[in-house]
């Protein structure tokens, strides 16, 4: 007997491990923090280093002091729960209750009152007062996840890019012409340039 066929295997490149922040919302930043998901999944946020970056990408700033590896578990677990509710609206398929209890309590932190100071210049925000606890972190998240599933009109705007080795989870654009790529410049060009060889291919191939 001849051996088991092997599924068709991709190279994981510098550029499949870079951070993405393009999915058009927090969450599905997150959830876009693992690459690849249907052929292999490339972890994208797996050390403190990697953290810190994804949180200045999306604008979130811990409070000194944060244990990151505690922090790095949790986002990694509201992640999968992410994907699970998110993917759900567009596949059909009815999420687990876990992910839905996890999201619903992370989501029921309250996050920092944003407070002001005034100074001899005029008004500024306070100093310190964009600096997040890693619960009002896991808050902002599910919150805005909550959001999303909530506003049909985001949720309309929810798509997965058409590449099968990216499968992203994206908003498209409010207005303008729907996306087919999670981005035209990585996925979009990849799969016109694959277009383009098999008609260069088939071309050859019928020649006399």
């Amino acid at each position: 007997m001849g051996a088991a066929p092997q599924a068709r295997r991709t190279r994981v490149t510098a550029r499949a491990r870079d951070l993405r922040f393009d999915a058009g919302s927090l969450s599905l930043n997150l959830v876009a923090t693992v690459g690849r998901r249907p052929v292999g999944p490339v972890e994208r946020m797996g050390d403190a280093e990697r953290l810190a970056a994804w949180c200045r990408g999306v604008g979130l700033t811990p409070a000194p002091g944060y244990a990151a590896d505690a922090l790095l578990r949790a986002l990694h677990s509201v992640r999968d729960a992410a994907y699970d509710i998110a993917s759900s609206l567009l596949d059909g398929h009815h999420p687990s209750p876990a992910s839905v209890d996890l999201v619903n309590a992370l989501a029921a932190g309250e996050p920092p009152a944003p407070r002001l100071e005034l100074t001899a210049d005029g008004l500024r925000p306070a100093p310190g007062s964009d600096l997040l606890t890693e619960d009002a972190l896991l808050s902002a998240v599910a919150r805005d996840l909550i959001t999303l599933v909530s506003d049909e009109s985001r949720r309309k705007r929810l798509t997965m890019c058409a590449s099968e080795v990216c499968r992203m989870l994206y908003l498209n654009p409010a207005s303008g012409r729907p996306r087919q790529w999670c981005s035209m410049r990585r996925c979009g060009n990849t799969a016109k340039a694959a277009a383009h060889r098999r008609r260069r291919a088939a071309t050859d191939g019928n020649r006399p």
